[in-house]
């Protein structure tokens, strides 16, 4: 087996909620692949869609043939390069700016999307913010509210609004983490939000599964070198863990979780 280049990723020092179009080297969204039509008529929301995993969704949804609703909180000039690769691809993109965390933004997400697409098919809860603190006693209570109100209110406030909308057949799709099973050292109130989103996946999954909808998860692990595979990943190495959940292929998939992180392992 040939050797695998490993690219070297420096620290992406930005105060939250940051850009994309600021880190370098810039993550990759989208790779060469050969589409076929999984998604051809959907509809999808993806939030958080303006960059990183959320572009990469959004770009390999529009790929296999939905209309995406791109929702994000304020770095608009990486939304609207994310609506540009996704009408790239001969899809339709509305984006819609605001805060999930505020509990009438996510009905105004829906309302938006039903008015310029009709139906909702696919609902991805991906937005979510972290910060960074090594000692417990040195997390501001401010900020433990902000990141439970961004991570898990949010899709609440969101799923809520979205399911009167969806059919039998329809996906909600909640992006987790890596540390929600092994934890962080340095991440403590965003690992617990991901540990809550584990749970509000398997409960949802739950209440709605006599409605025909299902409800799965994507769990990624550290973008980074420190894994079984020795090299960095990429969102577009991610994206399609929530293709396949989105779609027909997952039909009896529910209340389950994907683990793209390279190899690495998720406990002590």
């Amino acid at each position: 087996m040939p050797e695998q280049k490993v690219l070297e990723r420096p620290p992406q020092h930005q105060e939250p909620p940051g850009t994309e179009s600021a880190m370098k080297p810039k993550p990759v969204a989208r790779r060469q692949r050969t589409p076929s039509g999984k998604l051809e008529g959907k509809v999808a929301i993806v939030t958080g869609g303006d960059s990183g995993i959320g572009r990469a969704v959004s770009i390999m949804f529009a790929e296999e043939g939905a209309d995406v609703a791109v929702v994000y909180r304020e770095s608009h000039g990486d939304a609207e390069a994310t609506k540009t690769l996704v009408e790239a691809e001969g899809r339709r993109c509305i984006l819609v700016a605001g805060d999930l965390g505020n509990p009438t933004f996510g009905q105004e997400v829906v309302d938006r999307t039903l008015a310029a697409f009709g139906r909702l098919d696919v609902l991805v809860n991906n937005a979510a913010e972290q910060h960074v603190v090594d000692r417990p006693e040195d997390i501001p209570t401010e900020q433990i509210e902000r990141t439970f109100r961004s991570n898990i209110f949010s899709m609440f406030y969101l799923t809520k609004a979205a399911l009167p909308h969806m059919q039998c057949g329809a996906s909600v799709i909640n992006t987790t983490s890596i540390t929600a099973w092994r934890g962080s050292e340095h991440l403590l109130d965003y690992s617990a939000t991901k540990g809550a989103i584990v749970s509000f996946t398997r409960s949802l999954a739950r209440m709605v599964a006599d409605r025909g909808i299902r409800v799965n998860g994507v769990a990624p692990g550290p973008i980074g070198k420190d894994t079984l595979l020795g090299r960095p990943g990429d969102p577009a190495e991610v994206a399609p863990c929530y293709v396949f959940l989105a779609s027909e292929d997952a039909s009896y998939m529910t209340g389950q979780f994907l683990h793209p992180n390279g190899g690495e392992i998720a406990g002590t």
